[in-house]
């Protein structure tokens, strides 16, 4: 049974290593080279840990990188080997190793651990074509996931404003809302965003227009949020470990944030084939057999 490696170690935990110029998992008694630094490594292989391979001497060639968990292997084995732990040089020379790096030019980045608006801001601006996958185990009994709501594009979504759902707030849980057309028999030239009162209505009298057009929007609350995640530049998506992902966004010009569900199988695909993190789930079509 694999267990979760030790977090405070000094050295950096890497799932490949260079042996005879060629990306190697670990194996037993395997000795290889940092792609990175070129430092010797050494494979870390028993019945009790996750194989690995790790710098024969204490050394972290790169500040950005987070020790490896079975989170992260699993995550990684989802892509072919060629787009696992990719050194990303930019054009100062600086360079760091992205988790994931596919072939169309798309970073992921996998995130287990908290992290600083500096260091993500750091990285965001260094990958650029980014898309974060953040590992939301250690807080998913503050992530409360409520109505769903119909596509932002929609057209019975043109009308609506909601209320914003929170945590015992059982009336906006389940769904209430402004109407724009109400709004503007008083303001013709009142927004969304400048709506603060008016009729209220409740989800159940357009429920059917809701089911209609859903295509995975909900409302949801994060008590105590990991606030850097809400001001990403880059898109952000949460595992709670499921065969969905949650993308954070932000449902129309509203401001009111949002969650989607995405596949994860999805997700892995349009990264393989998209050029750019932001349009990932954005266009339909089928998926092959092969994808995992």
């Amino acid at each position: 049974m694999f267990v979760t490696l030790p977090t405070d170690s000094q050295a950096s935990i890497m799932q490949l290593a260079l042996v005879n110029n060629d990306r190697v998992e670990a194996f037993s008694g395997g000795r290889g080279l940092c792609p990175i630094c070129g430092s010797e490594m050494i494979a870390k292989c028993g019945p009790r840990i996750m194989h690995h391979w790790a710098h024969h001497r204490p050394k972290d060639c790169d500040p950005w990188w987070e020790n490896e968990t079975p989170w992260h292997r699993d995550w990684k084995n989802l892509f072919p080997m060629e787009c696992r732990e990719i050194s990303h040089i930019a054009h100062d020379g600086e360079i760091h190793r992205a988790d994931i790096k596919t072939a169309t030019g798309i970073v992921i980045e996998l995130q287990h651990s908290s992290m600083t608006d500096a260091e993500r801001t750091s990285r965001e601006e260094f990958y650029g074509n980014l898309v974060w996958v953040v590992d939301g185990s250690g807080f998913r009994q503050n992530f409360d996931i409520y109505h769903g709501l119909p596509a932002p594009n929609s057209e019975v979504a043109k009308d609506l404003i909601w209320a914003k759902a929170k945590r015992h707030m059982n009336g906006a849980n389940a769904g209430l809302f402004f109407r724009l057309s109400e709004a503007r028999q008083e303001n013709p030239n009142i927004t969304k965003a400048e709506v603060r009162s008016g009729w209220i209505h409740d989800i159940y009298d357009i429920q059917d227009q809701v089911d209609q057009s859903y295509n995975g929007y909900h409302q949801y609350d994060w008590v105590r949020p990991r606030k850097t995640w809400l001001d990403a530049r880059c898109p952000v998506y949460i595992d709670f470990g499921d065969d969905r992902l949650v993308k954070l966004e932000i449902y129309d010009e509203s401001g009111l944030a949002c969650i989607r569900y995405v596949s994860k199988r999805k997700f892995v695909h349009d990264a393989m084939v998209e050029t750019h993190a932001s349009a990932i789930a954005t266009r339909f079509y089928p998926l092959p057999k092969n994808v995992p």
